[in-house]
């Protein structure tokens, strides 16, 4: 019986996906569409918006500064996640097997259309997991707008992270986000781990070194 452990054939290295599992069920649900985060998360953040202002115990103007607290959480969260969690490295065939399940799959393959948003599989657990920190640390009336803007911050997380990848991006902001990641992915592995925003690298001195050796 074959598990995630099992690496299928390694694939052409002209190819432009791969198949990660052996199964056919965990091969189906490894891939999403990149409209699929926005579809689910987008009804969650308004019905706990909406709950939020409805209350009214903070105002609305106090559930937008929640709110945005939240977005800035997640661009901490996604920093970390991507450091130290994403680029975590392990020489024995299990940890070179979980490294490329987590997100080595996206450096060899950083085309792959279908593996650029993270599936439901994960990103629902690991939403109820910070649902239920954010709940019980911070009480609903706090705790539910800050998570609806975390939320917000992942799905800009998503959305750029493709855009990055696919679509011709005009703006002078978009561009620089581009380069920050393309730099990352073709340059300098070890730094550039923000993706939505480069804010985190700066200020932990990760900006990542161009070919000249200057940030």
């Amino acid at each position: 019986m074959s598990s995630i452990w099992d690496a299928p054939t390694k694939p052409s290295p002209h190819a432009r996906t791969c198949r990660m599992f052996q199964s056919d069920l965990l091969e189906r649900f490894s891939r999403v569409h990149p409209t699929t985060p926005f579809l689910f998360w987008g009804p969650v953040v308004l019905f706990l918006l909406g709950r939020s202002i409805v209350r009214g115990d903070l105002g609305p103007f106090g559930v937008f500064a929640i709110f945005l607290a939240g977005a800035v959480a997640w661009s901490f969260a996604e920093y970390v996640l991507h450091r130290w969690i994403f680029h975590w490295h392990e020489a024995s065939p299990r940890g070179l097997r979980i490294h490329f399940l987590l997100h080595g799959v996206h450096h060899d393959y950083p085309s792959d259309k279908g593996r650029l948003v993270m599936p439901l599989g994960i990103s629902i657990p690991l939403g109820v997991v910070f649902y239920a920190l954010y709940r019980f640390t911070l009480g609903a009336r706090i705790g539910e707008p800050f998570f609806a803007g975390f939320v917000v911050g992942y799905l800009a997380y998503d959305g750029i992270h493709y855009a990055i990848h696919h679509f011709r991006i005009g703006s002078r902001v978009g561009r620089m986000l581009k380069k920050h990641h393309m730099v990352h992915h073709h340059v300098d592995h070890d730094a550039g781990f923000g993706v939505s925003s480069p804010l985190w690298d700066y200020l932990f001195g990760t900006m990542p070194k161009t070919r000249q050796g200057r940030p």
